[in-house]
Order: structure tokens, then sequence, then C-alpha cells
């Protein structure tokens, strides 16, 4: 193979790093930002330069980059609420803005040091919140001229298969698929704009030397040893193979339950927070930490909660129904009461987001999460954790467990207050919803760690600060 026709095959599999690594280098070009509008301000202004070794300096970058992660600035091909990344680099800025000269004010510390003069300060800010607006542009278009050169080629033509080629392309209308299908599979079906049949297995050593972005083996195909041949060769010239799990575990970090088989699973690698593990007794004693300091940190706001429950609406403050928790078995959970006092006289149901059920205050405190808080005490007393898969009613597990496959393995661990569902999917109470829940449930206990867990909490202060509770 020719050094030229190598990069040639090379060329259009990096997109899916640039989606991983985009973040941070966009975190870095903030940083680099920073400095520069910074040390321009006070160059112009005092005609000083800027102290690189200042802790005034990191602690106000520190503030800007925790502004821009809760405002959701690293992902700039997303919209929240209707906003657009510029919009909410805007909002988030003007935050800091107001916060700091309220800071500088009440401490009286900014006469001292120039940095926090209202005329460098102000000025720096504004030019790096044109820097990062432009960043944010720029990553876009980038973004977009990576996703037109996209070309996968899609093994397999299955309903699953479907599914994948239409959730790949609502992600991404630009890019070209093309799938084989095996010769017992109907094909009439796929017509479509973005994609096509263009054969059978039969054809893989043809399509084989195309230059593609990856390969997907979406259905469970019996390969021949020529077609292994193939495959073999298409890895070695630096083009992934994925199958469908894998895909779907590694770019879109969930593994729907549907997809998965009791051979995959017990060939896979991670569940590393089954009991007994060393992992899942350390995450108890950072838990029962945690757990401890947060319930002397926020008791002042729930005593404010509890009482605004009690002018709102009559009945308790506190709330408790039975869910499901390690193994299945029941226990019973407590929240904040943000339902009118006889919302279930009629059993058991979904909630909705515009449920008639839910008070004034409850709204709020559902929408920021605030009625969870009462859930601490569970984590103290070894019925929960911080962080796992949300417990769910047993009347609905019923119901979820003969139509979901694999739905009992989000019972292996302990449940959580927050999880990787909740950051990752918006709300929702339907089996659908439930199902795909189940997959980012999975995710989170096949590819458990610490840092996953720090992830959660950085991601659920995010969802929290911009009202996407559920």
């Amino acid at each position: 193979m020719s050094f030229s026709s190598y990069i040639g095959s090379r060329a259009n599999t990096r997109l899916p790093n640039l989606l991983r690594i985009l973040p941070i280098l966009l975190c870095f070009g903030d940083i680099l930002g920073l400095f520069a509008c910074l040390g321009l301000s006070l160059e112009l202004r005092l005609g000083q330069q800027l102290d690189w070794f200042d802790p005034i300096v990191y602690a106000f970058f520190l503030l800007l980059i925790a502004a821009l992660y809760l405002a959701d600035a690293y992902r700039p091909d997303t919209q929240i609420a209707g906003l657009r990344v510029p919009m909410r680099i805007l909002i988030a800025n003007g935050a800091i803005a107001l916060l700091t000269s309220a800071l500088i004010y009440l401490s009286g510390t900014g006469k001292d040091n120039p940095l926090w003069w209202r005329s460098v300060l102000l000025p720096s800010l504004g030019l790096f919140t044109i820097w990062a607006i432009m960043l944010r542009l720029l990553a876009v278009k980038w973004l977009h001229s990576e996703a037109q050169q996209t070309r996968w080629l899609i093994l397999g033509a299955d309903p699953s298969a479907i599914k994948w080629i239409q959730n790949l392309l609502a992600l991404n209308p630009l890019g070209k698929l093309v799938v084989l299908a095996e010769l017992s599979e109907d094909t009439t079906h796929l017509i479509d704009g973005y994609f096509n049949c263009a054969g059978n297995l039969n054809d893989l050593p043809k399509w084989s030397q195309e230059p593609w972005s990856g390969v997907v083996v979406a259905s469970d195909i019996h390969f021949s040893e020529s077609q292994i041949q193939n495959l073999m060769e298409i890895r070695l010239r630096g083009i992934p193979v994925y199958r469908l799990p894998d895909f779907y575990e590694s770019l879109w970090s969930k593994l729907p339950s549907s997809l998965l088989q009791d051979r995959w699973l017990a060939f896979s690698a991670g569940f590393n927070l089954m009991p007994g593990n060393f992992s899942m007794k350390l995450k108890r004693v950072v838990d029962l930490i945690l757990a401890a300091v947060l319930l002397v940190l926020l008791s002042p706001m729930m005593l404010m909660v509890a009482l605004a429950i009690k002018l709102d609406s009559p009945g308790p403050v506190f709330y408790s129904q039975l869910r499901s928790g390690l193994y299945g078995k029941a226990f019973r959970v407590y929240k904040f009461r943000s339902m009118y006092q006889d919302a279930e006289k009629r059993g058991a149901q979904w909630a909705s987001q515009r449920d008639p059920r839910i008070t004034r205050v409850g709204y709020w405190l559902r929408l920021m999460r605030i009625d969870e808080l009462p859930q601490i005490w569970n984590v103290l007393c070894g019925e929960m954790s911080l962080i796992g898969p949300r417990p769910e009613r047993p009347e609905f597990d019923v119901k979820l467990k003969e139509v979901i496959p694999y739905y009992e393995v989000r019972y292996l661990v302990k449940p959580g207050i927050t999880g990787w569902a909740q950051v990752m999917y918006p709300y929702g109470a339907s089996i659908e919803d439930a199902y795909e829940k189940l997959a980012y449930d999975l995710y989170y206990i096949k590819n458990y760690s610490p840092w996953l867990d720090l992830a959660i909490a950085f991601k659920t202060i995010r969802v929290v600060l911009l009202g996407k509770g559920r």
C-alpha cells in the first residue's frame, strides 16, 4: 500500500476523536484568551505587565472557566432552553462581572491590586467574551467541515441497524452512509436521501478499499474467512471497526439493552462496581463522608424549603415512597413533598413535565432537584449512594422488567440521588424513556470509576443551575 493511499484511508477517521477532545481544546483556548485579554487590558490601561504568578489571576481564571462549564459552553453545537452558546457565554460572563464587582465592593480589596480595578477587569471580560464566542463559532465551523467528510460503512440491515442509522443521521446529517445487507435481509425499505443499500456482504472486498470514517457491524453476522480478512485489513489501515454495542459505548456513552447478549456481557471488560469489590467499598466510604458534610452545609436551606412547603399548601413537609434498591429489595425513600397531599389517590402514575399534581413550590423544587435532598439520609443509612441509577417504584419495575431486556442489571448496584442517566437524558416518564435511561445506567455500571462519578457530580451542578431537573 502506498503512503498516499494510507493517508487517504485515515483522512476521515478524525471526527469521533475530535468530538472527544474538542472540550479540552476549547478550555485551553479559553485559558490562552484569558491571559491575552487580561494582559492587554493591563498594558493599555496602566502600562504594566501581567504577573503570571499572581494567585488572584488563577482564582479569576477558575471562576470564569467554572462559569463557562456550568453554562455548557464546551459543547458549541448545542442549544439549551432555546439559547445558543454565544448567548450563554454572554450571560455567564455578565454574571461573573456582577459577582466580581459585588465581591470587590463588599471586601474593599480592589484598591491595592490593579487587576480588580473596573477599568481593567471589565474591559478584559469584554475582550474575553468576544474571544470565547469567536472560538466557538470557529469550532462549530470546523465540526461541520469534518462532519461533511464522514463516510460510514454499515454491515447488516436489521431493525437495530436502521435505528442506529436514524440516530446517527439525527446527530450528523452531513455525512454519507453505505449499507451492505446480509443476503437474507429485506432491503426494500432502505431508500433514503442520506443512505442507501449498495449491495450485500459479498461486495465487501470492493467497498473495503474506500477511505471510511469507520465500519459498523450492525447485526449478529457470521462472517466467512475472506470477509474477516477484509475487516482485518480495514483495521490495519487505521479505520475503526465497531460492533454496534461498542459504538454506542465508545462514542455515545450508553449501552442500549436490546443490543446486548449474554456472551457480550460475559466477556466485556468493566463491571468493577459489583458488591464485595474494592471499588464499592471505597465508594461507600466516600458516600458517608460527603453525605455528612452535605447534610451540615445544606441544613439551613432545607429548613427554608420546609417552611416554604408548609406555607404553600396543606400537608406534611416530607413525602416517602417505596422504591427498589440493591438486588431489587424495597426501601422507603424520602423527598420534600412537591405534590398536593392526595396526588396519588388513584394509584401510582408516571410523573409528567407539567403535572397538575405538582404545587407551585414543588415545581421549583423539582426543577432545581431540591426535592431529592432528604435522600441524603438514605445514603447515610446505606440504602442509596450519592451517585447511581435512580431507584424506580416497584409498581413500575414489574412492567419494565417484562418489556426491557437486562432491566434488572441496574439493581446490581445501589441506586443514587443522581446518576449518568439523569445528567445525559432529558425529562421523560414512559417505557420508551425508561429504556433510554437504562442504556445510560448500564454504561455507568460497566464503566464505573471515581472520575466518572466526579464528572456526574459536576454535570449535576450544571443541570441544577440551568433548571433541567427531572
